[in-house]
């Protein structure tokens, strides 16, 4: 289905990180490149402690319109959702927020829609305004409470708690947790240091409480008490941040030939689906490894190869899967940024560093390739 301009038309499903990074190394001389997207910017996943803690600093790297990044000007982005895929015709079924049906053609499908895990990650179509209402909204209820209760043990539970213990002193936050350590996919020794780093903000960390979830629990903040199945008595708290790792795949759109028992999509290490050569996954959604590590480890690069050279007829390359999480886990911090290594060894960028070189250099014009300022 080659287009009048002889370039290959990739549809990427999906601008969270991993779409937009795939996108951004897709070469425009080669491809036509249409991204679709249920929100008008990039609303990242990461960095939930900044998001309720610091709202406007994380916006600066993780609330982004599509139009301030400089190596997605060739990309033609869609504000639609997903409803489903036609196989052999090879087109993308879309609804438009007015509510009207609309198709994408294409001649490779990249599927990076990632998943619903929290209040913070949720699939359904949004305005700007109401993305940046709703941040608001969640940051301003938790700097009013004189008690914060935050249930979960992964990174996200973690980042929220030891941030929002910092941003406001004068509360009580609790972080409640499962198992006797928290971070259980990251290797022993970052809980370690994680730890100190919370009890030194004035985290109180309660090990062995496993919290009974109510149905709606991930879709919005909630209020105390907070019950448990272990025993415990009910902790009171006046808001409730539930980031306890229920992720559900935003693969409902696609056909079940794509899927694995859990809802995500079926994927190599070369990131293509098997039986289905013209279609990829990649990030949270495409079950490459255990971890479904293709969403940390800088997959997009390789997948955006792989494209190129699935179509010249060459090898594709695998990318190395993580056998544990490993990066920073709390965000800058007001001595600088840990990063720990997969081994769980820390490294710390001092702040003026992360300020001045890392955010402005690394991050905005080595991975991104240039982000305009707002305007």
């Amino acid at each position: 289905m080659t287009r009048p301009t002889d370039r290959t038309r990739v549809v990427v499903a999906g601008l969270g990180e991993s779409g937009l990074l795939t996108a951004r190394h897709l070469d425009p001389r080669r491809f036509e490149v249409v991204g679709v997207s249920s929100k008008p910017l990039l609303v990242s996943g990461q960095g939930l402690g900044h998001r309720l803690a610091w709202p406007e600093q994380w916006a600066r790297d993780h609330l982004v319109p599509f139009d301030r990044y400089r190596r997605l000007d060739h990309v033609c982005t869609v504000h639609a959702e997903l409803v489903g895929l036609d196989l052999a015709t090879r087109e993308v079924l879309l609804r438009r927020p007015d509510g009207s049906p609309a198709t994408e053609p294409y001649d490779v499908l990249v599927v990076a829609t990632g998943v619903t895990n929290g209040f913070w990650r949720r699939p359904g179509l949004q305005t700007r305004a109401e993305v940046e209402a709703q941040v608001r909204a969640d940051h301003e209820r938790l700097a009013a409470a004189g008690s914060v209760a935050v249930v979960g043990g992964g990174a996200a539970a973690v980042s929220s708690a030891v941030n929002l213990a910092r941003a406001h002193p004068g509360a009580r936050v609790d972080l409640y947790f499962p198992g006797e350590r928290g971070l259980p996919l990251h290797h022993d020794r970052v809980w370690d240091d994680v730890a100190r780093r919370a009890s030194a903000a004035g985290t109180r960390l309660h090990p062995g409480h496993r919290a009974v979830v109510p149905d709606a629990a991930l879709d919005a903040l909630g209020t105390g008490p907070v019950a448990f199945s272990t025993g415990q008595d009910p902790a009171p708290a006046d808001v409730v941040v539930w980031a306890v790792g229920r992720v559900r795949p935003n693969t409902g759109w696609l056909p079940s030939a794509l899927l694995d028992e859990q809802g995500y999509v079926r994927s190599g290490r070369d990131l293509r689906v098997p039986g289905h050569e013209h279609v990829y996954a990649v990030g949270d959604c495409a079950a490459t490894d255990p971890l479904r590590s293709s969403a940390r480890n800088r997959a997009d690069k390789q997948l955006a190869h792989n494209i190129a050279a699935a179509l010249d007829g060459r090898p594709l390359r695998r990318f190395p899967a993580a056998r544990r999480r490993w990066g920073e886990v709390l965000g800058p911090q007001p001595d600088g940024l840990t990063i720990h290594d997969p081994r769980g060894r820390g490294w710390r960028i001092p702040r003026p560093v992360v300020d001045r070189v890392l955010d402005p250099v690394v991050v905005r014009r080595v991975i991104w390739g240039g982000v305009r300022p707002p305007s």
